[in-house]
């Protein structure tokens, strides 16, 4: 059993790597005791003494003691320890202060006699090391994929259907979950609607799908979402956006300091482009279309070293595309992971005219790294060749079948938008173990099987009796002990709030945005808000949008966050935006229904929640629109039912 990331040393074992090995007899040493137990009393010393110094990529003197093998292969001074013989080991003489000027750790409290003895007896005894267990002071995710066998279906070929669900049987049975039956027709396609398009569905639409005898229905409307590639687009362009810093305004838009990708983005979703296409083309730009993502920000005047453009390319890359965080590592060594700085120069190089200089909290330390990617094992980079050409290197080693870490970072950021949370968490630390591994494994190996197509794995995960069952509420992101028991509740994105509001007024955003090209319509085709405004991810970011949760995409946002602020109820209750769109809307509503209040009443809760007001509703709602109905009291009961959990959640 692995208990990496559970160990926290504190002290030094540096001298190993002196190579100070020449032995002279020392009244300190202790004499060998029989019977070591390992993980009782060989792991605390190493793990106090000596892991600080020898872990997680902190290899002083070349050292390393992760595990066995890593220790058993030495440093720079040769083997540290000699299996059997204590008394020719390195280890003992350094501990032991056979050299009174070199006793190791250097920092800290020395071994006791005890504890000496006790390394000594160990490594008289063959110096085992408990299978699996490693001494890493930070979790280290596989870059291999991993291919998953599925268990056998059970009983019920609901959920033999679906490989997500056969998976997650045997996990439910351990955690001893027996899970509810799904959703309802209606909550399940507000659920589909939202999250593959970002719309609410009418209520004609819903009336239409509960009375749909159809077997198959579920996975009939999500196929038939999929295909509705404008508006699917659209919605997606909020995530992309934000992952990928892309905007239709802001720093260095204007002095050439920042390029959109917005026109490469939408078609390339429109076209449900392959996603390694997809980022080989973002990496590697193939022209000037998809240049913006690698290209970062060039801020004005003075910038630190470490968000230089090729930095951010660097930190972009690894952050989007492999949930690895190079930020503090572009700094100095990793206090949180096992990046080093030079590992994060060696990446950014590969996007610069030449190696650049490395730099430890912005002070030159006059060397440079070869260009090479994270990972030697799954390809190198050529030095000596062209910028153009080393990004095409890193792009082809990224999207390779052998890099498994970019398909289980897409998949996991997938399902933690769809269900609310990722099979890792953060998402963006896909270092962290994953509550459960063959899941994950198995849905990024079956991208790869399926050309690397989202909305395939889009699909498989809407139709899994997973997706479908009710709703349960919120958690934290970081809870260790996380079990799942079906999808979060989810909070309507700001794009998806204002959309809606759009909805219910008939005011949509002004075209100060992105308008998708014009193409023309398909029979059955999602309607065209362009005659009328675009969208709200088409368009700039309003006091409204931002309030909401919009991120400016000055950096990277793969997540937004859940949980509601002073400003967003602030906004919600006495911003113009809102209000404007709700005066303008209850002048539409009222010219559109202009007989008795319920008439009206009926048409804002049907476009609103989608049903007609029960016999209470209707009472209350005619004392906010008043007798005759008033463009005040219209607007008092659109704003009502806007911020019901109703309205905002996705339950």
């Amino acid at each position: 059993m692995s208990r990496r990331g559970s160990l926290k040393p504190t002290l030094l074992l540096c001298g190993l790597l002196f190579g100070l090995g020449t032995p002279a007899a020392s009244g300190a040493e202790s004499p060998a005791a029989p019977q070591v137990d390992f993980h009782r009393e060989v792991l605390p010393i190493l793990s106090r003494h000596c892991a600080r110094c020898h872990t997680s990529g902190k290899h002083e003197g070349g050292l390393a003691i992760d595990n066995r093998q890593k220790l058993l292969a030495g440093g720079d001074s040769g083997p540290a320890l000699v299996v059997g013989k204590s008394d020719k080991s390195l280890l003992i003489g350094l501990v032991s202060g056979r050299d009174p000027e070199k006793v190791m750790p250097a920092e800290g409290r020395k071994l006791t006699a005890d504890e000496i003895g006790t390394l000594r007896s160990w490594i008289d005894q063959g110096a085992p090391w408990e299978e699996g267990l490693s001494l890493s002071a930070f979790p280290t995710a596989s870059w291999e994929p991993r291919r998953v066998e599925l268990p056998p279906a059970p009983a019920g070929a609901a959920v033999a259907s679906n490989p997500i669900d056969r998976l997650l049987a045997p996990y439910f049975a351990h955690h001893k979950i027996a899970p509810p039956a799904v959703v309802s027709d209606r909550v399940f396609a507000r659920r589909a609607y939202l999250d593959l398009v970002g719309l609410m569905p009418s209520h004609v639409e819903i009336e239409a799908f509960e009375k749909d005898s159809q077997a198959d229905k579920r996975r009939a409307l999500v196929q038939r979402l999929l295909a509705s590639r404008e508006q699917y687009a659209i919605h997606w362009m909020s995530f992309w956006n934000d992952a990928l810093r892309n905007d239709y305004k802001g720093p260095g838009y204007i002095d050439g300091g920042r390029k959109q990708i917005t026109g490469w983005l939408y078609k390339a979703l429109a076209e449900n482009k392959p996603f390694d296409q997809f980022v080989r083309e973002l990496v590697a730009p193939p022209n000037d279309e998809s240049a913006g993502f690698v290209k970062g920000i060039v801020w004005r005047g003075v910038v630190n070293a470490s968000q230089r453009p090729e930095m951010q390319a660097a930190q972009h890359v690894s952050q989007v595309f492999l949930g690895i965080n190079l930020k503090c590592a572009s700094c100095h060594d990793s206090f949180v992971s096992e990046w080093k700085l030079d590992d994060a120069y060696a990446l950014a190089s590969v996007f610069a005219d030449k190696p650049l200089e490395v730099h430890r909290c912005d002070a030159p330390l006059k060397r440079t790294v070869e260009p090479r990617f994270l990972s030697a094992k799954l390809g190198k980079v050529d030095p000596k060749a062209s910028l153009p050409e080393r990004r095409k290197q890193v792009a082809e080693i990224l999207t390779s079948p052998q890099d498994g870490r970019l398909a289980r970072t897409i998949v996991n950021r997938l399902w933690a938008r769809l269900l609310g949370r990722g099979l890792v968490e953060p998402v963006d630390s896909m270092d962290n173990p994953p509550w459960n591994a063959e899941l994950l494994d198995f849905l990024a190996t079956d991208l790869v099987d399926h050309k690397y197509d989202l909305q395939h794995t889009l699909e498989l995960i809407l139709t899994s009796q997973a997706y479908q069952l009710p709703s349960v509420g919120a958690t934290s992101a970081t809870e260790k002990d996380f079990v799942f028991r079906g999808p979060l509740v989810k909070r309507v994105s700001a794009e998806q709030f204002i959309d809606a509001v759009s909805t219910i007024t008939g005011v949509w955003q002004p075209a100060n945005g992105f308008k998708p090209p014009k193409k023309k319509a398909a029979a059955g085709a999602a309607p065209d808000f362009s005659a009328v405004g675009i969208r709200s991810a088409l368009a700039i970011g309003d006091p409204l949008a931002r309030a909401l949760g919009r991120p400016n995409r000055e950096q990277v946002i793969t997540s937004r966050e859940p949980v509601a602020t002073t400003l967003q109820v602030l906004e919600l209750t006495n911003g113009t935006t809102l209000d404007k769109m709700l005066k303008q809307g209850a002048e539409r509503r009222l010219k559109e229904s202009p007989g008795p209040a319920e008439g009206l009443i009926e048409a804002v809760y049907l476009r609103a929640l989608m049903r007609r007001p029960e016999p209470k509703e209707l009472e209350t709602a005619r004392g906010l629109v008043g007798t005759p109905a008033t463009p005040d009291g219209v607007q008092d009961l659109m704003w009502t039912l806007m911020m019901l959990p109703e309205f905002q959640l996705i339950e």
